[in-house]
């Protein structure tokens, strides 16, 4: 006698699911990164740059090669200076975050407090916090959205970054057409070969994309704290390893981890990218702190410096 089957879910009870289970996901998260992001903002100041506005910056001496019409008469007369009056740039540049949620990123050890993905989303959000704060335009990458700022641009990343997660989903970007003169920012344990993390960095940089990279482990993948008989599982596949040592292993292991790290270090020193490493078990303030530094300097300073 056969067993009924249950029947499939309506794509209306599949919606109601993803909404059940974004609901539940939302609240902790988005809680703990607008912390991060309120930690952080006390400590730095607003991203303000001159540029081509009307909003008043400041005054500043007069330099060999600026316009006689830039000069402030009014300022320069009580002072035995010239004086240029400079505005700020009410053309903010669009800032693109992506933050990578394939099957590795769910990893989490017995000594860390969040996995890999929800440390990523909290970066990720807090990071877009900031930045809208600071009157920026942020838009999650590959989600065909518009830059946006204020509330509404928030909540619609919020739920572009937190939802239902897609083990299929790649560990890498795929190519996506960007203003030139855009920041990405690109959050993932950057675990994928070696050579699709070069293409990739090389195409951002034929494209004059300014890119900013933070590595997430968890610190089981840092440290390699496994002894004895240990057995090893694929994440994304259905590799198996039974290691009757596994304390073996763990030179061979971190020579191999800090080579993988030292290329995309070196590559992104050599294409004018910023790399930084962050571990699930330190605090998310020091990597966030980091990545809006390297933000605010490739903006204000034409510069871009590898942060750690």
């Amino acid at each position: 006698m056969s067993t009924p089957q249950s029947p499939m879910p309506t794509p209306a009870a599949r919606l109601r699911e993803q909404a059940d289970a974004l609901a539940e996901a939302l609240p902790p998260l988005l809680a703990e990164a607008e912390h991060v992001a309120n930690t952080v903002s006390q400590g730095v100041h607003g991203r303000r740059r001159s540029g081509l506005g009307e909003a008043f910056w400041q005054f500043r001496r007069f330099r060999e090669g600026d316009e006689a019409a830039s000069i402030d008469w009014r300022r320069s007369a009580r002072s035995r200076h010239l004086f240029v009056r400079e505005t700020e740039s009410e053309a903010a540049e669009a800032v693109y975050i992506w933050r990578d949620g394939s099957a590795s990123m769910d990893y989490r050890s017995d000594d860390a407090p969040a996995t890999k993905r929800d440390r990523a989303t909290v970066l990720a959000f807090a990071l877009a916090t900031l930045l809208i704060q600071g009157g920026e335009r942020v838009a999650v990458l590959g989600e065909g959205a518009a830059p946006g700022t204020g509330r509404a641009a928030l909540r619609q990343i919020a739920h572009r970054l937190i939802g239902s997660p897609d083990p299929r989903e790649p560990s890498l970007p795929a190519p996506a057409a960007l203003p030139r003169h855009a920041q990405l920012v690109l959050i993932s344990d950057f675990l994928a070969p070696a050579a699709d993390i070069t293409a990739l960095m090389k195409d951002l940089s034929a494209k004059g994309i300014r890119t900013h990279l933070v590595q997430v482990l968890d610190p089981a993948e840092e440290d390699f704290p496994f002894e004895g008989r240990t057995e090893f599982e694929g994440v994304e596949d259905t590799l198996r390893i039974m290691v009757g040592r596994a304390q073996s292993l763990r030179q061979a292991y971190h020579d191999r981890l800090e080579s993988h790290r030292n290329h995309i270090r070196q590559l992104a020193r050599e294409l004018d990218f910023t790399f930084a490493a962050h571990r699930t078990d330190r605090p998310p303030q020091t990597a966030l702190l980091g990545l809006y530094t390297a933000l605010a300097g490739s903006r204000d300073m034409g510069t871009r410096r590898g942060v750690r």
